[in-house]
């Protein structure tokens, strides 16, 4: 970002005025409500980034409007109090099993660090196309009526906020520490499975503080509280955990802690990550993804093959959600995925790159899809491997016609 013009670039990853006109609450973001024909490419949510105080309105608009798919949901409370909302997008199947089969469930979640709003807004993006390509597209109906999609847009609301109030480059939570003018804990190294927090501890100031012990920042605990309350108590079973942060155009798998030990099944995540990076790159003008374990991912790698050195950290590795999910939750197929660009804007990613970077990771979520259903990879290539039966689809019967005529009433 040396040549980059920092505050010319902080000033136009904010909505443009124009824009904000066409809000209707005088001093706050609302959902705008009008006819329109317009595709998802043009519509108007998606042209700029967006608050929290416009998110929240339209995550309830989309499930109020979508009921046969989608609910409202939250996984958690902030410190600052604010719900960390959540869309659970699926159709379940009516049976008379007793008990029930445990629902497979698909976590994408964006936002851990604040001043990544590309994750934010890629969160949303997948949202949007699975709540309202229900029953219009065969590949998306067969994904939900398989599994639920719990998209999470911000797990740090607190943070969220601040970065359009006050710091546009905050990463942190909001919580208090220690020192009176140091607030905040790095969400993604405050979980307790390797969790290193006493190498930096005493310095609250830090980007990357890990808090005074396991599990100190309160959205991250009230997260895996969420999750772990889904497995033991609602017939729950995770399959995939998808982390969105930005940048640096990678995709990592666990362990982000250290290089010297292995997962188990580490050529399966292998496979698997090739293949979306695969699908990003074959996308609509989808960029290049670099697929490495997370611990490679957060150190600083020499330019020469031949003399391949690891150099110093740029950020502590351990305490992520990635190892959490995968070694404590064992969601097998966890990854990181850190969206564009590879430095020219960092942080500032425009705002015109938001439906580009949607659109890669959407096909990289229906290529994860085909991938859990055995329709390619390994699992397809397996000798008794068979996806698995589908249900009869009510889109036709329930939503088809109806979601037809709502979605072209809904523009934001």
């Amino acid at each position: 970002m040396q040549d980059l013009d920092l505050a010319q670039a902080i000033f136009e990853s904010y909505p443009s005025s124009s824009a904000t006109q066409a809000y209707d609450h005088e001093h706050s973001y609302s959902p705008h409500v009008k006819p329109s024909t317009q595709t998802v490419r043009g519509n108007f949510f998606f042209k700029d980034y967006q608050p929290l105080s416009v998110i929240d309105p339209w995550m309830s608009l989309l499930s109020s409007m979508f009921t046969t798919h989608v609910r409202r949901i939250n996984v958690g409370i902030s410190y600052e109090g604010r719900d960390i909302p959540a869309l659970r997008v699926g159709v379940h199947p009516t049976n008379n099993e007793d008990p029930p089969p445990r629902r497979k469930t698909i976590i994408v979640a964006g936002g851990s660090h604040a001043r990544e709003w590309i994750s934010t807004s890629t969160v949303n993006y997948l949202a949007w196309n699975l709540i309202t390509s229900y029953g219009k597209d065969r590949e998306i109906t067969k994904l939900l009526e398989q599994f639920d999609f719990v998209l999470i847009p911000t797990l740090n609301p607190d943070g969220y906020v601040y970065t359009w109030e006050t710091d546009r480059l905050w990463r942190k939570n909001r919580q208090p520490t220690s020192l009176r003018f140091c607030h905040g804990i790095d969400l993604d190294r405050t979980y307790p499975f390797q969790w290193d927090g006493e190498s930096n501890q005493m310095n609250p100031c830090s980007e990357s503080f890990a808090g005074d012990a396991p599990f100190e920042g309160v959205e991250a605990q009230r997260f895996a509280e969420w999750a772990k309350n889904e497995t033991e108590n609602n017939n729950v079973d995770f399959v995939s955990f998808i982390d969105l942060h930005s940048y640096s155009q990678q995709i990592l798998y666990p362990y982000s802690y250290s290089c010297h030990d292995d997962p188990p099944a580490l050529e399966d995540l292998e496979e698997l990550a090739i293949g979306l990076a695969k699908a990003i790159r074959v996308s609509r003008k989808g960029h290049a993804y670099k697929v490495s374990p997370a611990c490679e991912g957060n150190v600083a790698m020499s330019k020469s093959k031949k003399d391949r050195v690891v150099l110093p950290r740029i950020e502590s590795s351990g305490g992520s959600a990635l190892d959490w999910f995968y070694h404590e939750l064992k969601v097998k197929y966890s990854f990181q995925i850190k969206l564009r660009d590879t430095g020219s804007y960092g942080f500032l990613l425009p705002k015109d790159s938001i439906v580009p970077t949607g659109e890669e990771i959407l096909d990289a979520v229906l290529y994860l899809g085909r991938f859990m259903l055995g329709e390619i990879g390994f699992m397809a290539d397996a000798p008794n491997a068979q996806p698995p039966k589908l249900m009869k689809s009510h889109s036709e019967t329930e939503n088809g016609v109806e979601d037809e005529a709502v979605e072209e009433t809904l523009e934001l």
